[in-house]
């Protein structure tokens, strides 16, 4: 048996307190959405909150409190997914290395431009000298980082610290929209399944979680599977998986108490998502979550948070409502989520 015990994120909603998130939805029409910057004074000193980047920031805070909340002192290991890692700091490095015609460096801007930044400063932080990794695998980078910590768990390591995380940047963001593959204008996201144009609102989130093989009285749920699978032919191969995932586990359709899905704004993308709701869920209360966090390679990672406070407060709010579809309990969660019809990945979780 495998529990999350621990869970905390900062995204651009009110996450970092789940009962003040269900009450009300934040909403933007802008470029892409950040994240909400977090009070750093009970988590560390002001001239380091200076210092560091704010991935970093971040993910020491979310890490402390998924500590707190698990009530341990020392994981046995540190494992972070990233799509990109510390995007500014990199900016901010090639920035000056321009400007300064490869003279006058300072080291710290490259130190903190590496993807496994996260990681290492947390560990410094807490003095942890056990495992640390950080899987850089795109759309598969949280994924492969929750597949990591199972198996160490399945290992009988006691508590494992994983996270997931990316941030936007103007520069990066301006890049990559020449591609298409974001939305070209700015974005309501309390309206983004009504438009009609191609492209995603990309965003930015960092989220923590414990996993341990101890269930507790906080514990959110049960980490019951994952499957990841990479460029499908067509649907009838992504329902295929599906099946297969569910009958591995002993789960039927039916049993299912909700879906998240990763539904973008995107008409083709979205099309995978509404083609498994109709044909194979149509009964199932389905809820979505990319107009809060937007889309990144390791918006997983919220769709996990999201999954598991669902489970542990037996409530979800109106505004991540696919259907009208009320759930009389949330025992049996599945996550579905793809990045661009290339990386996708099941989930699921049950209550503890």
């Amino acid at each position: 048996m495998i529990y999350i015990n621990g869970a905390a994120s900062i995204s651009p909603q009110n996450s970092l307190d789940f009962n003040e998130f269900v009450k009300k939805m934040l909403e933007y029409e802008d470029d892409f959405l950040k994240s909400i910057k977090p009070d750093c004074k009970e988590y560390m000193k002001p001239i380091q909150a200076r210092r560091l980047s704010k991935t970093v920031k971040n993910g020491i805070i979310c890490s402390r409190i998924a500590m707190q909340q698990a009530e341990i002192e020392m994981p046995d290991a540190v494992i972070f997914g990233t799509g990109l890692g510390i995007v500014l700091d990199t900016e901010k490095f090639l920035e000056k290395m321009l400007k300064d015609k490869e003279e006058y460096l300072t080291p710290t801007s490259f130190i903190q431009s590496t993807h496994n930044t996260v990681a290492a400063q947390i560990a410094q932080k807490i003095k942890c000298h056990n495992y640390n990794f950080t899987y850089v695998n795109r759309g598969f980078s949280f994924e492969s980082a929750l597949l990591d910590a199972v198996m160490h768990i399945k290992e009988a390591k006691k508590n494992i610290l994983i996270g997931g995380g990316d941030e936007m940047t103007e520069h990066y963001f301006h890049i990559i929209k020449k591609t298409g593959i974001w939305k070209q204008t700015p974005t309501k996201n309390t309206e983004l399944l009504n438009y009609k144009t191609n492209g995603v609102l990309c965003g930015e989130a960092v989220s923590f979680f414990i996993l341990s093989d101890e269930k507790k009285d906080e514990t959110f749920a049960e980490l019951k599977d994952i499957r990841m699978f990479y460029k499908p032919d067509n649907v009838s191969e992504i329902k295929t998986q599906i099946k297969d995932f569910l009958t591995k586990n002993n789960t039927e359709y039916s049993d299912i108490d909700l879906i998240i899905t990763g539904h973008t704004g995107d008409k083709n993308n979205d099309a995978v998502f509404e083609a498994i709701l109709s044909e194979n869920l149509p009964e199932t209360p389905a809820v979505y979550y990319k107009h809060l966090c937007g889309e990144f390679q390791t918006a997983n990672a919220f769709a996990f948070w999201l999954a598991n406070n669902i489970i542990k407060h037996q409530k979800y709010p109106d505004f991540i409502k696919l259907n009208d579809k009320n759930p009389e309990k949330i025992e049996t969660v599945l996550i579905y989520n793809h990045y661009f019809n290339i990386n996708h990945s099941l989930i699921l979780l049950s209550r503890p």
